[in-house]
């Protein structure tokens, strides 16, 4: 399988979770104010919607999106406990801290991409720290979003803070604590190390 990523990206999330698993990727970089991959390809002819992250199958079928993909990679090693078994509550709960994750955390960093200031900004990092303190809320009486065991919600979760930080988005502790505590982990490290972000 490909892993067509941007370093740092929400990308870094199924690439955390092909490491978590023992899945390797053949990974390419895409540069997405140019829409090129690093070798010059067109990434929109790879990938029409011109995001990452995008995974090519091993007969040649695209994958998009992340929520979608990394339950794919999760689900190439059961064992892993990446993703509950399908059927399960525990599964829609993967999946409804994904949505929460992707529709009310990810998209709202959007305005911030974009070079927002004054107002907006202020008022998208208000919105930003609310969800946080959300999510902050439920990590109080477990180590990780589904409890015990670190799944594909936690790595897509860290994403979203390594953003926080790259924009001065103060951290709580709790949060900080909890940041260290994934970052920490040898597979997160090395899929950041992998991307060129840490040494």
């Amino acid at each position: 399988m490909k892993l067509f990523y941007a370093p740092g990206a929400c990308s870094l999330s199924p690439h955390i979770v092909a490491e978590e698993a023992g899945i390797a990727l053949d990974l390419a970089e895409v540069d997405l104010k140019a829409h090129k991959t690093k070798d010059g390809a067109d990434y929109y002819a790879i990938n029409p919607k011109g995001s990452v992250p995008a995974l090519v199958l091993d007969d040649g079928q695209l994958l998009t999106e992340g929520p979608a993909i990394v339950q794919y990679i999760a689900d190439r090693n059961p064992a892993s406990g990446l993703a509950p078994a399908c059927g399960t509550l525990e599964r829609y709960r993967l999946q409804e801290w994904l949505t929460f994750i992707n529709g009310e955390i990810h998209k709202t960093f959007g305005p911030l991409f974009h070079g927002a200031s004054g107002d907006l900004r202020k008022q998208t990092i208000e919105t930003i720290e609310k969800r946080f303190a959300f999510v902050e809320k439920a990590l109080a009486d477990r180590p990780f979003l589904l409890g015990n065991t670190f799944t594909a919600a936690d790595a897509y979760f860290f994403v979203m803070l390594t953003w926080a930080k790259k924009m001065h988005i103060a951290l709580s502790p709790a949060l900080s604590a909890w940041f260290d505590k994934v970052a920490a982990r040898p597979k997160v490290h090395a899929a950041m190390a992998a991307e060129g972000l840490v040494k």
